[in-house]
C-alpha cells in the first residue's frame, strides 16, 4: 500500500470514529448538546481536526443520516430477490427488526430522534429519493404496490401508502417500546422482539390480504 492508498484509509477510519461517536452523542444528549467539542473530546481529538473533515454540526449530522439511511437500505435489499411480494413483505420485516436488534442506537438515530431543519437526509452522497435500491420507504412502497397488482390485497385495502405506512408503523412500534423498555425494565414479561413482531406481521397480512385455500395470506399469481 502507498502513503496516498494510506493516508486515504486513515482519513475514512477517522470519518468513521467521528461518526459512531456523534451518533452515540446525539441519541444519548440530543442535537443541541451533541457538539463538535463534545465529539472530539469522545475520540480523544481536537476540535480542530473535527472540523478538516465536517464544516459544521449540520454537515456531520446530515452525513451521519444519509450513511445510516444508506446502510439500513441495503439490509432490507437483501430480500430483493424474493419474487412473491408477500413473502417479500413478511421477509423484509424480520430483516427490519434484525437491523433495529444490531444496531440499537443507528434505529434510534434514524427513527426516534427529530432532527433539526438544517439536517436533511440526503445530499450528495445520501440516498436517493424514491430510489428503492437506496430508500428503504420506496422499496416497501414498491413491494406493497406489487403485493396489489397481482391481486393479493382485499378490495377495502388498496391504498399502497396506507398499507406500507401501516406496516412499517406497526413494526416501528413494536422497535420502539423494546428499546425504550430494555430488558431492565421487570414490570411487564415482554416477550422476544422477533417473536412478537412475526406475529403481529403475520397478522396484519391476513388481514390485508385475499384469504387462500390454507386460510393464510394470499400469494401472487
Amino acid at each position: 500500500m502507498g502513503i496516498k492508498e494510506r493516508r486515504e484509509r486513515e482519513k475514512q477510519a477517522t470519518r468513521q470514529r467521528i461518526l459512531d461517536a456523534a451518533r452515540e452523542l446525539y441519541v444519548q444528549e440530543g442535537y443541541e448538546a451533541m457538539t463538535m467539542r463534545r465529539v472530539a473530546e469522545k475520540i480523544e481529538y481536537s476540535a480542530t481536526a473535527i472540523y478538516v473533515h465536517f464544516k459544521d454540526k449540520a454537515a456531520l449530522i446530515q452525513e451521519l443520516c444519509a450513511h445510516d439511511f444508506l446502510r439500513f437500505a441495503e439490509v432490507l435489499n437483501k430480500v430483493a430477490k424474493v419474487k412473491d411480494p408477500v413473502e417479500r413483505l413478511r421477509k423484509m420485516g424480520r430483516a427490519y427488526i434484525d437491523f433495529a436488534q444490531e444496531y440499537p442506537t443507528t434505529y434510534r438515530l434514524l427513527f426516534m430522534e427529530r432532527r433539526p431543519a438544517e439536517v436533511g437526509t440526503t445530499g450528495p452522497d445520501g440516498p436517493e429519493q424514491g430510489n428503492p435500491e437506496q430508500d428503504a420507504y420506496a422499496f416497501l412502497r414498491q413491494s406493497v404496490q406489487e403485493a396489489k397488482d397481482a391481486d393479493c390485497f382485499r378490495p377495502e385495502h388498496q391504498d399502497v401508502e396506507l398499507v406500507s405506512q401501516a406496516l412499517w408503523g406497526g413494526l416501528h412500534g413494536l422497535v420502539a417500546l423494546h428499546l425504550v423498555m430494555g430488558p431492565e425494565d421487570k414490570w411487564i414479561d415482554m416477550r422476544p422482539l422477533m417473536r412478537t413482531a412475526t406475529l403481529m406481521m403475520d397478522l396484519l397480512l391476513e388481514g390485508l390480504c385475499k384469504p387462500s385455500r390454507s386460510g393464510g395470506a394470499t400469494r401472487a399469481r
